[in-house]
């Protein structure tokens, strides 16, 4: 067992000293990994390498409990930690960008003729994301069929196939994501 996994596993359990000794062995690496994920990001970024390891780390020995099995998994966090902290920053601009501080007006809601409940539409955004992964012709036909509601013959001409690919195309996908919110509503919560 290496010192850095047996920090991890004593900081785990509450040694207030093990986390004190834990920084220095690891930052050099965390500051590597910061500057990979800053020097992908757009340029003009304000936030520092050294700034990002500092939050993430504030985010990693947090009250939130974690257990580390080993350094790779602790790494692993680390760099989730990271593109959160990335991807917050650039939410928060773009809130900024699109008016944040712009007074909100309220409206009445447009009706929908068959409303799909919150839960299911982020299911469903989430099994989207992970089907674009696998079949991004299957996820950009679901967008076009679901979501603009084309119709097949419109997605195969605006998509330059045929009829039959798109109908194949919607059938395979439209089980796939069915089978992937169906993971998600059984999956305890």
């Amino acid at each position: 067992m290496t010192d850095v996994t047996r920090l991890l596993l004593a900081a785990d359990q509450g040694d207030p000293k093990a986390a004190e000794q834990l920084l220095p062995l690891l930052y050099d690496e965390l500051r590597r990994l910061a500057a990979y994920k800053m020097a992908r990001e757009a340029p003009g970024q304000t936030l520092q390498p050294t700034a990002l390891v500092h939050e993430a780390w504030l985010r990693l020995a947090g009250p939130a409990n974690q257990e580390w099995q080993n350094r790779g998994h602790f790494f692993g966090a680390a760099a989730e930690a990271m593109r959160r902290i990335l991807v917050e920053r650039a939410r928060r601009k773009q809130r900024q960008k699109r008016g944040g501080g712009v007074e909100r007006a309220e409206f009445e809601e447009p009706k929908i003729a068959a409303p799909m409940p919150d839960d299911d539409l982020l299911a469903l955004d989430e099994a989207l994301n992970q089907l674009s992964a696998v079949d991004p012709r299957g996820a950009e036909v679901v967008k076009l069929c679901f979501f603009v509601g084309l119709t097949q013959q419109e997605v195969a001409k605006e998509l330059g196939t045929s009829v039959s690919t798109v109908e194949r195309t919607w059938s395979f996908a439209r089980a796939w994501l069915f089978r992937e919110m169906q993971k998600h509503r059984d999956a305890p919560s």
